[in-house]
């Protein structure tokens, strides 16, 4: 499977499509919930979408939804998983520091992350996290949108035309 590419500016539409929509969710200060999150808004998005638990005691965070477009970005399942068991260390590390500051504030995070861990620097995944509360308040639930840009590298022969 092949990884789908976008260009930046698609990416950013698509980052202030779900921003946009996550935003009209929120009532009175309150974050929205999963409840209050319906797919068929954003279908088109659905493939590199993905719903992360907030566990507590210790904080942790398991993927509880992964599209089907971040299976060849990852090149298996990642939905159940842990960080560390889908990232290299540094890598989850990474996303550990990130998930904390969305927990911590209640605010959400975007970001770019090379995915030179998974040897491929010429790719790179703009994310967006936003945070989802059942109650209004303590976040037990991250909502994530991501975009895979870069370059798309074919090294089948090794001969590059001139």
């Amino acid at each position: 499977m092949k990884t789908q590419l976008a260009t930046p500016a698609a990416a950013a539409r698509a980052h202030e499509e779900i921003f946009s929509y996550w935003s009209s969710l929120r009532r009175d200060g309150k974050l929205p919930g999963r409840a209050d999150i319906h797919p068929a808004a954003f279908r088109k998005l659905l493939p590199t979408i993905s719903l992360i638990d907030v566990e507590r005691e210790p904080l942790n965070y398991r993927l509880r939804l992964a599209g089907t477009g971040l299976y060849p970005v990852y090149g298996r399942e990642i939905t159940g998983r842990g960080l560390r068991e889908v990232y290299s260390r540094e890598a989850a590390d990474y996303w550990r520091a990130e998930l904390d500051r969305i927990v911590r504030l209640r605010r959400p995070g975007v970001g770019c992350h090379s995915l030179a861990w998974k040897g491929q620097p010429h790719v790179s995944m703009l994310w967006m996290r936003l945070p989802l509360a059942s109650d209004g308040e303590r976040v037990d639930m991250i909502l994530g949108y991501d975009a895979v840009v870069g370059m798309a590298v074919e090294m089948s022969s090794g001969i590059r035309a001139a």
